[in-house]
């Protein structure tokens, strides 16, 4: 800046910190069967209306659509979903000469599929040939797809390499995908009907999830999951055992949180029994909460009275809590009301939810006045015999958010030089994370320094440390426990006094 000149001169001087951005903490990955769409990839989904048109909706075969039907009634936004299939048949219709159209996932669903080519007049194909950059016009076809009164329609593909090539163009479909070894002729005007049909496959087993790429690790290519829920297979058919440790196993992996789902024929007594036999109880389950019982409703697709598993809509209950409240609030009490629902499918009394909350199940009740509540926030590490520090379920998560914020915001520390200057940046940049979160209400104490602190400097690393690279970070933070117990101290005075 040149200042020959006499006046007022303004410069902008960098703060020389770097904002830490609060990571997401309600984005709820959903895995399971599915009537139809994508198998094995995550889909975002946003409202109930996109799961029915990339899933299907409701189905009697699944448990996934009611589980994420009552995540969206209940609060949710944000969801991932993840098909899984074992052996199901996809519809195909093989328009000839080597291109296959088949329907975008396996299932019944698309075998009355029918597809359609159409060729467009010489000079319409010429003018779109050369805009592509295509030498053949005649290579240039519309495709169209129709299901269910629902009509695809792509104009001026083409049957050679180009921008607008048939299997580029179908990825952005709903219904269908094409393959074919290109180029190849362009096919014949008319339309087709499925020459496969498509067929369902067995009730998904426990490979379905766990494979590599499959089912859960499918959420590999999603780069931020909260939550995780799996509901059941069918109905009313519980998720093979063997898939519960490594869900856990998965989400402490992620730095998510799993909601576990009893079997349906289990006693409210038999909870905690169950828990130890698939190995899910000790202090490694501070990462997942499991609640009971199932929940009572009006099944849309028959009008039956159904129970259907809770993970979904306490789901819904913890997004809608972090929106309102904040991470650091537990998602249960009175204000913690599960909507959409008839009741708990079993009525708890306080004697039966005062053995359950010590060994750290969550209830699911009914109050008058405000109707079914979330009863319980603990962790599967939860049990008083434990005395864990992550026994509740908001402390956990909280701490869940504040480690993957730190990873994601400190990525710029990466190959600085590992001095003064920039233990200074990272305690600047942390410090104003947390005053922010202490700010908000996320802490205890009544001054920043009564609830958290951060140390980086020769405190926490040795010389060794720093010549081999590292640079550590020693932060804590004070968190708000929720009140399980509210003790009223009474005093009456005496008519003789």
């Amino acid at each position: 800046m040149s200042t020959s000149t006499p006046g007022v001169y303004v410069q902008e001087v960098p703060s020389g910190g770097r904002a830490v951005e609060p990571s997401a903490t309600s984005v709820t990955a959903f895995v399971g069967r599915a009537r139809r769409g994508p198998v094995d990839r995550a889909v975002p989904v946003r409202s109930v209306a996109e799961f029915e048109r990339t899933f299907g909706g409701l189905w009697e075969g699944s448990g996934l659509g009611y589980a994420v039907r009552a995540f969206f009634a209940n609060g949710g936004t944000d969801a991932v979903v993840v098909r899984v299939d074992d052996g199901g048949v996809t519809a195909e219709v093989d328009l000839g000469g080597g291109l296959v159209v088949e329907a975008i996932g396996p299932g019944e669903w698309a075998s009355s599929m029918v597809v359609g080519v159409s060729h467009p007049s010489a000079a319409e194909a010429a003018a779109a040939a050369q805009a592509q950059g295509v030498g053949d016009p005649d290579a240039v076809f519309t495709f169209w797809v129709e299901l269910d009164g629902r009509t695809e329609v792509f104009a001026h593909v083409t049957s050679v390499n180009g921008p607008r090539r048939v299997d580029t163009v179908l990825e952005s479909s709903a219904l269908v995908r094409a393959r074919a070894a290109f180029p190849l002729a362009r096919p014949t005007a008319g339309s087709f009907p499925v020459t496969t049909a498509g067929a369902e496959g067995t009730t998904p087993g426990s490979d379905a999830y766990l494979s590599e790429s499959h089912g859960i690790r499918a959420l590999d290519a999603v780069p931020t999951v909260n939550l995780l829920v799996l509901p059941p297979v069918t109905r009313d058919q519980s998720l093979p055992d063997e898939v519960w440790p490594e869900a856990l196993a998965y989400v402490r992996e992620r730095r998510a949180f799993l909601l576990v789902d009893p079997p349906p024929s289990l006693a409210w007594d038999e909870v905690a029994g169950w828990l130890a036999d698939v190995g899910l109880s000790g202090r490694g389950g501070r990462d997942a909460a499991v609640y009971y019982p199932r929940l009572n409703g009006t099944d849309p697709l028959d009008g039956a009275a159904r129970a259907i598993a809770p993970s979904g809509a306490v789901a819904g209950v913890y997004a809608r809590t972090d929106a309102s409240r904040g991470v650091w609030k537990a998602p249960a009490g009175t204000d913690a009301g599960v909507r959409d629902v008839a009741g708990p499918a079993a009525a708890l009394a306080d004697s039966q939810s005062g053995v359950l909350n010590p060994l750290g199940i969550n209830a699911i009740r009914s109050f008058p006045g405000f109707g079914t509540v979330v009863w319980g926030s603990r962790t599967l590490a939860g049990s008083d015999a434990l005395g864990d520090e992550y026994k509740y379920v908001p402390v956990r998560r909280l701490a869940l958010h504040i480690e993957e914020s730190l990873q994601r915001g400190l990525a710029w520390a990466v190959f600085e030089p590992n001095d003064e200057p920039l233990w200074a940046q990272l305690r600047l940049s942390v410090g104003a994370f947390l005053h922010d979160l202490f700010r908000r209400g996320a802490f205890a104490g009544q001054r920043a320094e009564e609830a958290f602190f951060v140390r980086c400097d020769r405190s926490t690393m040795s010389q060794v440390d720093i010549d081999s690279g590292w640079t550590t970070l020693l932060v804590g933070f004070a968190p708000l426990k929720p009140a399980e117990f509210v003790i009223l101290r009474i005093r009456q005075r005496t008519a003789s006094r």
